[in-house]
């Protein structure tokens, strides 16, 4: 059997540092194609807005050069009223820039975790007994959620902000030619140091989000109610907590690393951009001092204002450029989730069967975890006719719970074929497979909702008169209706509300109300007690009536009256019958009879 618990056999990202290459820059612009239409006008207002804003600082130069010198009121009110309403006009598109882009950007996001969530779904069971909880939530909250600021106001920065140094650049040559080359000498340097901090932020960001994730997996498995049981009872309490400050303590140093790095070399921009109007001022003056044509006055403060004006959206732009590439880290780690090999599909021409009988065959089965691994399975051929029984018996990793896996294709063969009602489970579509197929396992899985969600959760259009009759085929309903809120009970996190066998009687319920044909009982009664196993069985009885049941068994107390039974040994059938000609054979399974009746007396014997 496949050692499920193996920490090195779990799955992990790939670590690579690649560089982001147009492909995932082109990935990560079809995001927004579905919204393009809205876009477009966030980018009319965009160009309106640069308008605008360019037209302030003329509206300025008119009035130091115009209006105040020759005593002309009346253009120094309009002049002073286009100032105002330029503030106003700026703010309005502001304001409706902000609300369709942040729309957008939700909507990105949104369309990203569903995206991803998706594909999880599809992800086969082998990779979530390979992948920590932990790991995955990380990608769905802290990947997508770090990547928030950029999808919801990146694209609308750039676009601004490049339309404002643009239009500013136009209008700053239009006043002095002279003075916009001063001013935009040290721009290509301001470039290369912003694009070298940003690539030095994408390698932080992507040790921080694996970190986090890191972290994101000690919380789910140490502070699930299993966790805490076991950390209690193991006094592993204060352990657990210093393994979890030590892993926060690394994400601190990371948070801090991102934060900080290239800080001050970006504050040296800043320093230097802050600084350009004295530049500027003094290079008006020397042109002027040398014999050159002179500057006026308006000319000058309006081209410091421009300057200024081209200065804010600079800084912004380099800043969204060390922005962006930060988030091409979080992007390559969603990518890496969407672009994952789905290994169990659907067939285009899948065949969909409206009324299964319930025939399963296993035909010379082989199956094998991995393909260099031993094979977990070898030559299994298997006839269950509809409604007959079979159970299956054999040591603890004898491949018992994989063989029942390969029916409702939680595995596919490694070779051979696996068929029901004459059609291999591949040809088959996956809602003629749920719908065939109920499983009842040994750990039994309740979410933290009430009763009556949770049984609903098989059949979500069920009634509530349907939910009780399953409740009462499943000897549970005496239980439910005994509690203060009824079938309205919240079971608490993964059914610990409820007893083992209470919670096994849910999941028989669960399973009455879904009516499958082809039922697997996976050691369904293994970890009760023998009086709480007698009412269990009961339910199960009721369940198994008239339906194909395969059992998984454990105590061999409950498969005696199986139509089959098949001993399991190192993944190969050593035995087959029923139980009295198994005994009689005086075999394996005779053996395990022995075995059983030695426990079950052991007590006695004892006193």
């Amino acid at each position: 059997m496949r050692p499920e618990n193996d920490l090195a056999s779990r799955w992990t990202p790939p670590n690579k540092k690649k560089p982001a290459t147009p492909t995932d820059v082109r990935r990560i612009m079809r995001l927004f194609r579905p919204y393009r239409g809205r876009l477009t006008v966030v980018g009319i207002l965009v160009g309106l807005s640069s308008l605008v804003s360019v037209a302030s600082p003329f509206l300025l130069k008119a009035i130091l050069d115009t209006a105040i010198p020759q005593g002309r009121t009346g253009l120094l009110s309009l002049l002073a009223l286009g100032m105002i309403a330029t503030a106003v006009a700026n703010g309005v598109f502001g304001v409706l820039q902000t609300l369709i882009s942040t729309t957008v950007g939700q909507r990105v996001m949104h369309d990203l975790r569903t995206a991803v969530y998706e594909r999880l779904q599809r992800m086969s069971l082998a990779f979530f007994t390979r992948t920590r909880t932990g790991e995955v939530q990380s990608r769905i909250a802290n990947d997508i959620g770090g990547m928030q600021a950029t999808v919801t106001s990146t694209a609308t920065s750039l676009v601004s902000n490049a339309t404002a140094v643009i239009a500013s650049v136009v209008a700053m040559v239009a006043l002095d030619w002279r003075l916009t080359v001063v001013s935009l000498l040290l721009l290509p340097v301001f470039v290369w140091v912003a694009r070298k901090v940003g690539r030095e932020r994408k390698k932080i960001t992507t040790e921080r989000q694996k970190q986090m994730a890191a972290m994101s997996a000690i919380v789910t498995e140490s502070l699930s109610v299993s966790g805490i049981l076991l950390g209690r009872t193991m006094g592993r309490g204060e352990s657990l907590a210093r393994d979890f400050s030590t892993e926060s303590e690394r994400l601190v140093d990371l948070e801090v690393r991102s934060n900080m790095q290239g800080r001050w070399r970006m504050a040296v921009i800043g320093i230097v951009m802050s600084a350009m109007p004295a530049l500027l001022y003094w290079a008006a003056g020397l042109t002027t001092g040398h014999g050159g044509s002179s500057i006026s006055i308006g000319t000058l403060v309006a081209f410091v204002s421009l300057q200024q004006g081209m200065f804010r959206p600079t800084v912004s732009l380099l800043a969204t450029g060390v922005q962006v590439q930060t988030s091409l880290a979080l992007f390559q780690r969603i990518f890496e989730y969407l672009d994952l090999p789905v290994d169990i599909t659907e067939k285009p021409d899948a065949v969909r069967i409206e009324r299964v009988r319930g025939d399963v065959r296993f035909e010379n089965v082989d199956f094998s975890y991995d393909e260099t691994g031993a094979p977990t399975l070898q030559g299994i051929d298997i006839d269950l006719p509809a409604g007959s029984s079979l159970a299956v018996v054999g040591a603890t990793g004898s491949g018992k719970s994989t063989l029942s896996y390969l029916v409702p294709r939680l595995y596919d063969v490694t070779s051979g074929r696996v068929t029901l009602d004459g059609t291999d489970v591949r040809d088959l579509t996956f809602d003629t497979l749920a719908a065939a197929v109920g499983v009842v396992s040994q750990e039994t899985y309740l979410f933290h909702a009430s009763v009556a969600e949770n049984l609903r959760f098989a059949k979500p259009d069920a009634t509530d008169e349907e939910i009780r009759a399953a409740a009462r085929a499943a000897q549970i309903d005496d239980h439910i209706a005994s509690l203060p809120d009824g079938y309205d009970t919240l079971v608490g996190e993964r059914g610990y509300r409820f007893s083992g066998g209470e919670k096994q009687r849910l999941a028989i319920a669960r399973t009455i109300l879904r009516d499958p044909p082809v039922l697997i009982l996976d050691e369904a009664t293994s970890a009760l007690d023998t009086r709480t196993e007698a009412a269990v069985q009961q339910a199960i009885d009721a369940l198994s009536a008239g339906r194909t049941t395969l059992t998984i068994a454990h105590r061999l107390s409950t498969v005696r009256d199986a139509d089959q039974i098949v001993v399991l040994d190192a993944g190969q059938i050593m035995e087959r019958g029923t139980h009295d000609e198994l005994v009689a054979l005086d075999g394996r399974y005779a053996a395990l009879v022995r075995r059983d009746t030695l426990l079950a007396t052991a007590p006695a014997t004892a006193s």
